[in-house]
């Protein structure tokens, strides 16, 4: 695909996400078991934090629907985020992240395609101490969208029987700094919607733990334990209690900008190289 001359708004990681759910409390107690802790509280909002530098990673908010709010990147510099602010469609103003842990700056834009929330924020302070998921109407469109307005670079195309491409695993262009196999992973679909938000474990054996843990407080197990071809990631897929899909993930590639891209035939068979699920995968959409 011919790449746009437009100038690249520089992304440097997946920052948080936010989700609204009617049952607040479920959601509540679910992400608690999930293993994070509460960063904050607000009226309507609970933040959320993992045990990284991130001061959260994911927004609990009530509401009268289960919907989804979208993902925050980190971008690198407040030039970018006033370039953004000026440039991205249905962008919002700069404006001060108030009543949020640590504080900083943010613009939202809409996604051109579907009109998901698509969150930029900078100025945010580390504490001591993601990958997020769609089905878009219109691949060649969000595919060229998102990798000429940002660092997105494919790491994995996959095309169908008629060779169109129709999934993609983006990962976050930082020239020589490797980074994760992808944070951001699209394909094509009839119906627009978020597919699944991820969150990286200590280790293999924290990810037993979670998986045992999570099945003992009678969670609904989507897919996994098993392990990812694509990213090698080892992989486990849970329902929260509005049928969002959270993963707890381990192990996955790392890249950098001598990662060539491979273009690869949708088939069953590269989605796992081991794991049991993959029927009640298909049957739930997970």
């Amino acid at each position: 695909m011919e790449r746009s001359e437009t100038r690249r708004i520089k992304l440097v990681r997946i920052a948080h996400v936010y989700y609204t759910h009617r049952n607040i409390s479920a959601a509540r107690s679910f992400l608690a078991d999930f293993g994070f802790e509460i960063a904050h509280q607000s009226q309507n909002e609970t933040y959320y934090r993992g045990t990284g530098a991130e001061p959260f990673v994911y927004c609990a908010s009530e509401g009268t629907e289960d919907s989804f709010g979208g993902a925050a990147f980190v971008v690198e510099s407040m030039d970018d985020l006033n370039y953004a602010a000026q440039s991205l469609p249905h962008a919002t103003e700069v404006h001060e992240m108030k009543d949020v842990p640590e504080g900083g700056f943010q613009v939202t834009f809409k996604d051109p395609i579907d009109g998901f929330p698509f969150h930029l924020v900078y100025g945010q302070t580390p504490i001591d101490g993601l990958e997020k998921d769609l089905s878009e109407r219109d691949f060649n469109f969000a595919y060229e969208f998102y990798t000429s307005r940002f660092n997105f670079t494919a790491s994995d195309l996959i095309y169908n029987d008629d060779g169109k491409n129709i999934t993609t695993f983006l990962h976050l262009d930082r020239d020589k700094e490797l980074v994760d196999h992808h944070c951001f992973f699209f394909f094509e679909g009839p119906v627009s919607h978020v597919h699944h938000s991820s969150f990286e474990t200590h280790d293999f054996d924290t990810q037993l733990l979670g998986h045992d843990w999570l099945r003992e407080k009678g969670y609904e197990n989507c897919w996994g334990v098993g392990r990812h071809i694509m990213g090698s990631q080892i992989f486990d897929y849970w329902f929260d209690p509005s049928r969002f899909i959270l993963e707890h993930y381990v192990d996955g590639d790392l890249v950098n900008e001598e990662h060539a891209t491979n273009r690869s035939k949708a088939s069953p068979n590269n989605l796992h190289v081991w794991g049991n699920g993959a029927l009640r995968l298909e049957a739930t959409s997970c």
